[in-house]
């Protein structure tokens, strides 16, 4: 059984900082330091496949190598859905990137168990260290040592088209489920799908039971399933009992079960890019792929946020959040200078403003936050900055035998195809088999 992630209690900051770092040895026998006379190849694969998010790392690459010669970084773009199980395979045939995107969680630390990854921990400057939230480092760490640098905080809510939901009538955002479910009535009404569903790809639809797990479920319960992996608590039935009764409302787009998540107009990102749905549940990389599906793929003016609402009698707090915390990690075996500079510039000041600029999203860097201004991206930070606690996605905190068991499990229960009772059976059977 793999290690399991525990949640991340927050304080006042999500703030990283900026760059440099120190060198050591590495597994390799390769520090990484490079020159002229000794030039130093890395590979970075990332899910940033089009748009301005490639053309960030396709620039930020170029300007790291300008300031470090001798080094070079071939980018190689993976589809987000394809990510993981490439990556997976690549890490098992000793043929990994040198760096690459770090979802943390149990999956980071199955990739710990095997030896899979550079601890990076004493590669990290004095400047970096005093700049950065310690929040954001646990979710990269385990046991203390860190195996990931933060660049991005994803925090998951309802993403929605103010217009739409002002032409519905709806004048306040909803926080309880019924004010939802009154809204959603509101938009059928208007001939709008009231939510979005990208079904096709599996993780979009299992993040409702996600966040109705986290409603139902106390933060000691998932903190305890993290370690046990194991569903025995009532609040998981809970959790699926409330995805079933919000199915049957009809809330959900026609044919969302093959919708896919965010390629096309016709994905979930698509319809709220153009005004054929209310609203999408999705972590804060959202607003930048909708932009990137408007008519014109600019960003979409009347994009709102709101938190995902409280579910009455649920032993979570209505105010948890959940979400990720990106990172990109050294592989092992790479060069270890070269590798944890990079890292170290990817959370530097300018970096991270180049990077809200592009991908639309909160980032880490305390200077980039203040250089924020989009109203959205603001509201999103400020709702990760008050909850009391933030899960990671559970397919990510469980890990990936557990959160591919429970996926699956939940698109079963959509398709009509499988019980509540199943989505428990089947995370139970992978948890033993892991």
């Amino acid at each position: 059984m793999m290690r399991g992630a525990v949640l991340t209690a927050l304080g006042a900051s999500i703030a990283l900082a900026v760059a440099g770092c120190s060198s050591s040895g590495n597994s390799s026998g390769d520090s990484g330091t490079a020159d002229a006379a000794k030039p130093v190849s890395m590979s970075l694969w990332t899910n940033a496949t089009t748009g301005p998010g490639a053309a960030f790392f396709t620039d930020t690459v170029k300007s790291f190598e300008t300031a470090n010669p001798g080094v070079t970084i071939k980018i190689q773009t993976v589809q987000n859905e394809d990510l993981d199980g490439k990556l997976q395979t690549a890490l098992n045939s000793g043929d990994a990137p040198d760096i690459f995107l770090q979802r943390g969680g149990g999956k980071m630390a199955a990739m710990v168990d095997a030896g899979q990854l550079m601890d990076i921990t004493a590669d990290i400057s004095d400047e970096t260290k005093a700049g950065v939230g310690e929040g954001s480092f646990k979710a990269e760490s385990i046991d203390g040592k860190t195996y990931a640098m933060p660049v991005s905080v994803l925090p998951g809510g309802f993403f929605y088209s103010q217009d739409l939901y002002k032409a519905a009538g709806i004048t306040s955002a909803p926080t309880t489920l019924d004010q939802l479910n009154a809204a959603n009535t509101a938009l059928k009404g208007q001939g709008v799908a009231p939510v979005a569903l990208g079904g096709k790809d599996a993780w979009p639809a299992a993040h409702w039971y996600y966040w109705f797990a986290l409603r139902e479920c106390s933060e000691d319960t998932l903190n305890s399933t993290a370690k046990s992996l194991q569903f025995t608590d009532d609040c998981w039935t809970k959790a699926g009992n409330d995805l079933t009764a919000f199915k049957a409302t009809g809330a959900f787009n026609d044919g969302f079960l093959t919708t896919s998540a965010q390629q096309g107009a016709g994905s979930s990102a698509g319809l709220v890019a153009n005004h054929k749905a209310g609203a999408e549940l999705m972590g804060a990389w959202d607003p930048g792929v909708i932009g990137s599906l408007t008519p014109d793929a600019k960003a979409l003016p009347d994009l709102g946020f709101y938190p995902f609402i409280s579910v009455p009698g649920g032993k979570g707090d209505p105010k948890a959040i959940m979400g990720g915390v990106d990172g990109y990690s050294c592989s092992a075996k790479a060069p270890e200078k070269a590798c944890t500079d990079f890292l170290n510039y990817l959370a530097s000041a300018d970096v991270q403003k180049a990077y809200y600029t592009a991908f639309n999203a909160p980032p880490v860097n305390k200077d980039a936050q203040a250089a924020v201004t989009d109203p959205l991206i603001k509201s999103v930070i400020d709702a990760f900055n008050s909850a009391p606690y933030v899960s990671q996605w559970l397919d990510t905190l469980y890990g990936a035998n557990v959160g591919n068991a429970l996926n699956t499990a939940v698109v079963n229960l959509l398709a009509d195809k499988g019980s509540v009772a199943d989505i428990i059976s089947a995370v139970n059977s992978a948890s033993a088999k892991g």
